[in-house]
């Protein structure tokens, strides 16, 4: 496999294991960008619900595709995969490593894989019916269309099943599958750790950012006119923070429920990678190092 393809470095694995850290030391050793593959990661004010790294952490290595877009607005995958190849023509174009670091698996595989996604215009009457049911009406009638796509999603995202319905219901077709063949090199790390390791690290976390002003950031964001409505269609933090400050539920049922919640994500999240044989999975940096070394010396690249 050695021709002109570019190398692509890839940081994957499920909420709170780790994989920022991971990915800003070898980007400081192999020389690397990094792009983020979050989809709640992209836009401005969403911070400490969604775990972007700090200014501080930004300047250890440089990072693309945060805080691109307004919350009040849509950003999309295909608009993702546009905004992510120019950032790796960029990167590349200069001698360095682009690295892929996120936990939105459907959006990096659409990226690394080159898949090909329909540009679907928004329906305005179609989303009027779909609007009428409920997340759990929705999901079913996915699962029903389109069971691939369903078995990714977060099924009490009521946007997002619109969306994926939407995608399938005017092309006549499934949301496109994943090829596993490439337009790049790739090295593709998850970042793996015992279940119960996981669970104790996401409760600390969750923690960590109600302390640090998680309910404040919900709050400011419906302030700048984000309303109830899209931030529930952000989920999980955002989802649980908005029904709380509406009074719709209490602190600590907020706080139980919304655990619950990410542990069910990042189950979800590593369902998704299982399926992908070409992920290597690491449990330290030594590990994701020694790999990249291999890599470095197959493809005798000067970015690695």
């Amino acid at each position: 496999m050695k021709d002109n393809h570019s190398p692509i470095l890839i940081v994957a694995g499920p909420t709170a294991s780790g994989k920022s850290d991971l990915a800003i030391q070898l980007a400081r050793r192999f020389n690397g960008e990094i792009i983020s593959a979050d989809s709640r990661q992209v836009y401005r004010g969403m911070d400490i619900g969604t775990g972007k790294v700090t200014k501080r952490e930004q300047k250890l290595a440089r990072h693309w595709l945060l805080d691109v877009a307004s919350p009040k607005r849509q950003y999309s995958v295909a608009r993702f995969k546009r905004d992510a190849e120019r950032a790796i023509r960029n990167i590349t174009r200069r001698g360095k490593l682009p690295i892929i670091c996120g936990g939105t698996g459907f959006w990096i595989d659409a990226l690394v894989y080159g898949q090909s996604l329909p540009e679907v215009k928004p329906d305005g009457k179609l989303r009027a019916k779909l609007q009428k049911l409920s997340a759990a009406e929705l999901f079913a009638r996915l699962s029903h269309l389109d069971p691939a796509r369903a078995a990714a999603i977060d099924r009490h995202n009521p946007v997002r099943l619109i969306r994926a319905l939407e995608i399938i219901m005017t092309t006549g077709k499934p949301v496109p599958a994943v090829h596993r063949s490439s337009p790049y090199h790739l090295l593709y790390l998850g970042v793996s750790r015992p279940m119960g390791e996981l669970k104790r690290r996401i409760e600390k976390r969750l923690d960590a950012r109600l302390k640090a002003g998680m309910i404040a950031e919900v709050r400011r964001l419906h302030a700048m006119g984000a309303s109830w409505k899209r931030l529930e269609s952000f989920g999980l933090e955002y989802r649980w923070v908005a029904r709380f400050l509406r009074g719709t539920i209490t602190r600590n049922a907020m706080r139980d429920a919304l655990l619950k919640d990410i542990i069910a994500y990042a189950k979800r999240q590593l369902t998704w990678w299982r399926k992908n044989g070409d992920i290597a999975w690491v449990a330290s940096t030594t590990q994701a190092k020694t790999i990249a070394r291999q890599i470095a010396s197959e493809y005798a690249t000067d970015a690695l």
